[in-house]
């Protein structure tokens, strides 16, 4: 295996094709594909399927990926550093689910550290990719939750991985609705009582199981349901269709505005926020002062 090998993986996967690959490599496609082979033949890792539509990366293969990505970037860290005599930049990057409060806390932290000398990557997206950001090392951290209900399927998930969860928050549960909504006023909600506003949800894509979506009471028979894919179509859907999501209680209204608020649900669920690492691996320092930004919001939780 060379370093070379694996910066040529690298390149396949981002162009999507072993003859866009080889050109912007300038070195012949049979070449190219000779040494993926090999390497696949050393490693016994399929990396990529080969089919009439071009190439595919396998499972295994995004994981391999992962590793070979973080072997290069290493390697030229050094090689800035120690033969170019470059001052290369500190990298940081968290990827989440949607969560208000874990993007101010990114924002606070660029606001302490600048990007002059560092460089940041902010990733608010599904369950699932946020475990598969920090597996395949796109991500150091990422945040998400676990409660009663997903932690036993994600426990295993995250053993499966090599990675570690660590809790940050407890938090209670809280109706997310704009202020204009008919029961915005309340000091607790029940689900019987919101069964005719459309429950907002964030769409899983391909991995639309029931533990990996990011509202809580995931199983409960929602009367009327929407699904999402970002934040500002929530947003707009809560003051278009008076609908809403349930939450953590915690707002930001730096980011989002004063036009929404959280009322208590009448529930006993408790949401446990936390990030999942790589085992072993230990946290840098800017990710150690990003879960500290976190932590700050210890105080807004289990209101």
């Amino acid at each position: 295996m060379t370093l070379a090998q694996l910066r040529y993986t690298i390149a396949i996967a981002k162009a999507g094709s072993m003859n866009e690959a080889a050109k912007s490599l300038y070195i012949s496609q049979p070449s190219l594909s000779t040494a993926i082979r090999e390497l696949e033949a050393e490693t016994g890792v399929e990396i990529f399927r080969r089919t009439n539509r071009g190439i595919a990366v396998t499972p295994a293969g995004e994981e391999f990926l992962g590793y070979a990505r973080q072997v290069v970037e290493q390697y030229e860290l050094m090689e800035a550093k120690y033969i170019s005599k470059e001052q290369s930049r500190k990298k940081f990057s968290v990827s989440m689910q949607h969560y208000t409060f874990a993007v101010n806390a990114f924002v606070e932290l660029v606001k302490q550290f600048g990007m002059d000398e560092y460089e940041f990557a902010v990733h608010e997206t599904k369950t699932h990719q946020v475990i598969e950001d920090v597996r395949n090392f796109k991500s150091e951290i990422g945040i998400l939750y676990v409660n009663d209900f997903n932690r036993k399927v994600l426990t295993k998930m995250f053993h499966e991985y090599g990675l570690e969860f660590h809790e940050l928050l407890n938090c209670r549960i809280y109706v997310y609705m704009w202020k204009g909504h008919p029961l915005a006023k309340r000091e607790k909600i029940t689900l019987e009582e919101l069964k005719e506003y459309p429950c907002l949800s964030f769409e899983q894509g391909g991995n639309n199981s029931f533990y990996f979506a990011e509202e809580v009471l995931s199983t409960y028979e929602y009367k009327r349901l929407i699904k999402a894919d970002d934040r500002a179509t929530m947003l707009n859907l809560m003051v278009g269709l008076n609908g809403y999501t349930l939450c953590s209680g915690i707002i930001c209204e730096d980011l989002n505005g004063s036009d929404y608020c959280a009322v208590k649900l009448d529930s006993d669920e408790i949401m446990t926020i936390g990030y999942v690492a790589r085992r072993g691996v230990n946290i840098s320092a800017l990710g150690k002062k990003y879960l500290e930004e976190i932590s700050r919001y210890k105080d807004k939780a289990l209101k």
